[in-house]
């Protein structure tokens, strides 16, 4: 009589002992992150933060945001570096949420792959750790998930969720506009996390370019070009709120400038912006020219240079460039905002971008 193996987890591809290196790995970078309201260490079933220190607020308001990269995680599998996608995490998560002026306190992530590679998983797990010391929060826990047979052994996917407080009396937002205000442009570190399916698209696809040929008018490879991770905003945004009066944050991701801006522009008033103030990086300009995109496609896929805008009074506006300035947060006045009249989108670009 013959015998027969019974199924298991790890012949169903599930390997748990992977899973449970990766997490011993990555405690160290984990620990980094770590501030005075965190309880416990890396392995509960959920992560502890102590409310008591809300107490200092009279009305505290918790805020909180969810997101992922995107398709940006094609590229760092292709280029095989896996330890800056998290700093595109964190951005993409506690830049939402500095928005409405809450200081970003905690994260978790959530990491699924077609297997578990330990030292893959940590250098993700070291990026999204060092993207929230950036970001001045603490990164309490996570989960990894291995899904063989719905993901190729080095495919993944990253995403996380956030939270920030906020004194009720100091939210920002649309209510705290007023005509007149100078709308301040920060400069983006490039494509950040936004718009990677038509970069990939024209640059990869169409174009047939590779990842490891040199690009002149960038400056280096096209990988490292794409992979530039995306720029942290929080702690300047935080920072420019001590320093100046500030009356609304707009974070600059899917969508575009525009659309983005108009989010926290209120009914009646109009935001204009200029884009003689600027000139977009190289890597927009390539996108446009290979793949012939159109310039209104651009700007309602890609941010063309600007990451995060301030709006704040004309008086305060002095102040506010000053203190980016101070933090090396290239940032200039790139617009205002007028009365609405016959405009309907809240938003609009005119003039053409500084060559």
């Amino acid at each position: 009589m013959s015998e027969t193996t019974g199924a298991s987890y790890a012949a169903a591809g599930v390997d748990i002992e992977a899973g449970d290196r990766a997490v011993e790995l990555m405690k160290e970078w984990v620990k980094k992150t770590q501030r005075p309201e965190v309880l416990g260490g890396l392995g509960g079933f959920a992560g502890l933060f102590d409310a008591s220190a809300l107490k200092r607020y009279e009305r505290p308001l918790l805020a909180s945001a969810t997101d992922g990269v995107g398709t940006k995680v094609d590229i760092a599998r292709r280029m095989g570096v896996y330890d800056t996608i998290g700093h595109d995490l964190v951005a993409m998560v506690m830049d939402d949420i500095v928005v409405c002026g809450a200081e970003p306190l905690f994260m978790t992530d959530y990491i699924c792959v077609g297997k578990v590679h330990p030292e893959r998983v940590a250098a993700i797990v070291k990026g999204i750790a060092e993207g929230c010391v950036l970001a001045g929060c603490a990164l309490v826990g996570g989960e990894t998930a291995e899904h063989p047979g719905l993901l190729g052994e080095d495919d993944f996917d990253v995403a996380g969720a956030g939270t920030g407080v906020v004194e009720a009396d100091r939210l920002l937002g649309a209510d705290r506009i007023r005509t007149g205000d100078t709308v301040i442009a920060m400069a983006s570190s490039g494509l950040h996390s936004n718009g990677y399916s038509l970069v990939r698209h024209v640059l990869l696809n169409t174009a047939g370019l590779a990842l490891e040929s040199e690009v002149a008018e960038l400056g280096r490879t096209l990988g490292e070009e794409l992979l530039e991770p995306t720029k942290i905003y929080s702690l300047d945004c935080l920072a420019l709120t001590r320093t100046a009066e500030v009356h609304a944050f707009s974070h600059i991701t899917g969508g575009g400038l525009a659309a983005n801006l108009a989010r926290v522009i209120p009914d009646g008033l109009h935001a204009v912006v200029d884009r003689s103030t600027w000139t977009p990086g190289a890597i927009f300009d390539l996108v446009g020219t290979t793949g012939n995109v159109e310039r209104l496609e651009l700007e309602k896929t890609l941010n063309m240079g600007v990451g995060m805008i301030a709006i704040v009074p004309e008086e305060s506006a002095e102040v506010a460039l000053a203190t980016l300035a101070d933090r090396g947060v290239d940032a200039w006045v790139a617009g205002e905002i007028t009365e609405r009249g016959a405009k309907t989108t809240g938003a609009e670009l005119v003039g053409d971008y500084a060559v």
